[in-house]
Order: structure tokens, then sequence, then C-alpha cells
């Protein structure tokens, strides 16, 4: 994000601080917003949309500790965990700013601060990717990056992975289910490879019937079938020199596979109604939610085929196996739809939080986000509740009980179990425990384990 379009909040009780700031930030930032008084950071946080605050260390306040700044960072890091936090601290508190680092800041400055160092580190924080730990070419960063979002072990592997095979010219196979993000991905090794400045050309080849298979992909001349009106180069050729991205390739015909497999071979188009080919230069990116045992089944699909467009594969999880990002996600679009129906900046209470790590989306990201668009559209208040969060019943209908469980984290299962057994007794931790078969001791040392 740039500094021209964030909001920033400065809390401090020292009111030179506060001039200061806004007199440095005024007309660098969209925002700057002061505060003398922690107690109504809460506040300001429902009411606005801030992507980073100041916060001083020390405060005249009731909690006569000494160490208020890392009180009030934890209750911001409760409140909006996305939100950039930096800690104004005196030189001699540097061993404390030390431990907020620990504790969840994201950098401190000492007072007196330079002017310029100060608005690098707010520029440094604001441009850094949310959710996204990965090191990008700074000579072909994409934005394509910024809609992936993901802090969990699976997603930083696909971070990785992208990373490695983008600058390749290797054919990329793109495997996982509905609503996984594979067209996302298919984007992004695209923007972060050396064809980013040229076409990418998606195209969803399960929808296309043989006659439009391949006047839609190779083109034709004008006569070659009743509706062809006019020569049209087919999408091929659309992606001369860029990516060509085939999406839900397991759905194509057998037929369909042989046509397709000849001119990856030959690196040849040719049009319908004419018999001159044409050269192709393209990156081949193809994605399926079939998974790779069944495109492996010969009387469904050709091997040889599979091994040609699978040079690496890339399988996407499902959003029930990255736990850890679902509250990142929906924060993410909470945001966004805030921003686009032009409501107050949203925020998730408790039970909203557990009914969103308790649900195992069926319907993936894919759901999620239009779960979180329903709720913002609706939403009296700007902090949503668990009665607003309503999943799809299209997505609802599928048993759960078939979700397999195989290849899930023990830890998760038994994560998601407490999360389920204290929202059915609304957060009675006695009841919850006799139920789990636990002593409330026990139920409290797992409840700090999984960070609920």
């Amino acid at each position: 994000m740039l500094l021209k379009k964030a909001t920033i909040l400065v809390v401090d009780d020292d009111p030179d601080v506060l001039t200061a700031v806004k007199l440095l930030l005024k007309t660098e930032a969209h925002e700057v917003i002061t505060e003398k008084n922690p107690e109504n950071i809460h506040s300001l946080l429902q009411r606005n949309a801030v992507d980073l605050i100041l916060l001083d260390m020390n405060f005249n306040s009731s909690i006569n500790t000494g160490n208020e700044g890392i009180y009030w960072l934890h209750k911001v890091k409760e409140w909006k965990a996305a939100v950039k936090v930096i800690m104004i601290t005196a030189y001699a508190d540097i061993d404390l700013a030390v431990r907020a680092l620990k504790e969840g800041a994201d950098d401190f400055v000492v007072k007196p601060w330079h002017n310029d160092k100060l608005t690098e580190i707010i520029k440094e924080l604001l441009d850094k990717k949310e959710g996204v730990k990965q090191t990008k070419k700074s000579a072909q960063t994409g934005n394509a990056f910024d809609a992936i979002l993901g802090e969990s072990e699976p997603m930083q592997d696909i971070f990785q992975k992208i990373n490695k095979i983008a600058p390749t010219d290797a054919n990329i196979l793109i495997l996982g289910e509905n609503g996984t993000g594979k067209d996302l991905v298919a984007k992004a090794i695209h923007e972060q490879s050396l064809r980013a400045g040229k076409p990418f050309i998606k195209v969803d080849v399960g929808a296309l019937t043989d006659t439009l298979f391949e006047s839609e992909l190779f083109g034709h001349k004008k006569g070659a079938f009743t509706d062809a009106r006019e020569d049209r180069q087919g999408r091929f050729e659309d992606a001369q020199g860029g990516t060509l991205f085939l999406d839900e390739i397991g759905n194509i015909s057998l037929q369909q596979q042989a046509k397709l497999l000849t001119v990856l071979q030959n690196r040849q188009v040719t049009r319908l109604g004419t018999n001159k080919p044409v050269d192709i230069d393209i990156r081949l990116i193809c994605a399926t939610n079939l998974p790779i045992q069944e495109l492996a089944n010969e009387s469904h699909f050709r091997k040889d085929l599979v091994y040609r467009i699978n040079t690496v594969e890339i399988i996407m999880p499902p959003l029930r196996k990255r736990d850890e990002d679902i509250v990142l996600l929906a924060k993410h679009f909470a945001q966004v739809y805030s921003s686009k129906y032009l409501k107050p900046a949203v925020d998730f209470d408790r039970s909203a939080l557990q009914k969103l790590r308790l649900y195992t989306y069926p319907g993936n990201v894919r759901e999620l986000q239009y779960s979180i668009e329903r709720a913002v559209i609706m939403a009296d208040e700007p902090v949503l509740k668990a009665e607003d969060l309503i999943f799809s019943a299209l997505e609802s209908s599928v048993n759960e009980s078939m979700v397999n469980t195989d290849n899930i984290p023990l830890s998760t299962l038994e994560k998601n179990a407490i999360l389920r057994v204290i929202e059915k007794h609304n957060g009675n931790i006695t009841r919850a425990a006799k139920e789990l078969g636990l002593t409330r001791t026990a139920l409290y040392r797992r409840l700090s384990k999984y960070d609920i």
C-alpha cells in the first residue's frame, strides 16, 4: 500500500509529539488521526480503516506498570491483527521496545527521531505484502501476489514454488478443489516470469464443444463453418510471447486432448479452414479440480498429454487445511467490501471469529469471500457477530462427513473440536471441559496452546 492511500493513527499523551507527526505526514498520507488517550483506540479502529499505528510505550494511565505500550499493543492486535504498529520509545526504554517487537510490534522509533527515517520506516511497513512472507524479484514485481494471502505453512510452500518455477518456461499443472485460487496462482506465475510484459490469456476449455474448442484455441478462416464471418486468430496466437492458461483441462474430451497434444508437440497451430501452420511461442499453464490419479486414468485422459502439461505441478491446499489463514482472509475481504460499498470499517467479534474457524468451507476461499461480502452488505453494525455470517446453502448441502480428514494434522482436528464445543456452550469453559472429558486446567492449557 502506498503512503498516499494510508490512514495513520498516532497515539501519544504528549501533544508535541502528536503535532510533530501530523505536520510531518499530513501531506504524505491520506489521513492522520491523533489521539492522547489510548482508551479510545478501540473506537477509533471501529470507525476508521486504519493501516498503521504509531503507539507510545508509556502513558499516564491507570495501567501504571511501566510497559503500558505492551498492553495496548496486545489490545490492538486482538482488535485488528492486520494493522501495522510502530512503537514510540525513549532511549532509556529500548529494551522494552525490543520486547515489544517479540510481542508483535512491527518496528520502533526512538525519540527524538529523524523525520526522513520515520517516513522511511512507515513506507517500508506499508509496502510489505500483508500475509505474504516471500522475496520477490525487484525488477519484475507484479501485483497478483496481492490477491494471494496466506501465512500458513502450505501457502508458504506455494509461494516458494512460484518463486522457483516462474522464471522458467516449464509447463505447469495446478491442481486443487474449486475455489482454492488456481487462477490467481496462474496469474502470479505469469507476472513473476520473464514473459510478464506479454499477454496472459485464460480459456475455460472445459466448457467448449469440439468445434468451439478448435476455433477458440486455434482460430479459423472466414467461411470455415456456418458462423465464421471473418478471419479470427485463436487464443494460442493471442498469447504469443506470453502465457496461455487453460482452466478445467481435466474436462476436455479425448478427441480434444489429441488435437491439443499435436499443437504442443509441434509448437504450431493451424486455423480451421486453412492448411497453413503458424509457429507459436507460449508458456502453458493448465488447471483442474481433478486429482492427479484421475488424470492418470487413460480411459479419461491421455497419459502422454499429462506428461506434456505437467513438467511441474502445484497442488493448492483447501481452506480447511490452512486454518491459520481463515481470519486473515476474512479480515482482508471485510476491508475490501467495506471500501467497495462505502461502509465503515468492519471487524469481527469473538463469536464471529469462532464461527469462521469452525466452518469447513467446502467452497474454499471463494465461499468465504462471498460470505463476507454478503455479511458486509447486510450488517447494521461495524462489528460482525456470528449471526451475521451465513454460509452458502449450496455448499452447506455437502455432507461434511465426506470431507477427507486423513491428511489433516491431529492438532487441527483437536483445535476444531475444542472450538465447536466451546461455541456449543456459548463460551462456558466448565461445561465445555466436561463434555470434552477434560479438567478446566487441561482445557485452559489447550486454549493457550492453540491461541484460542
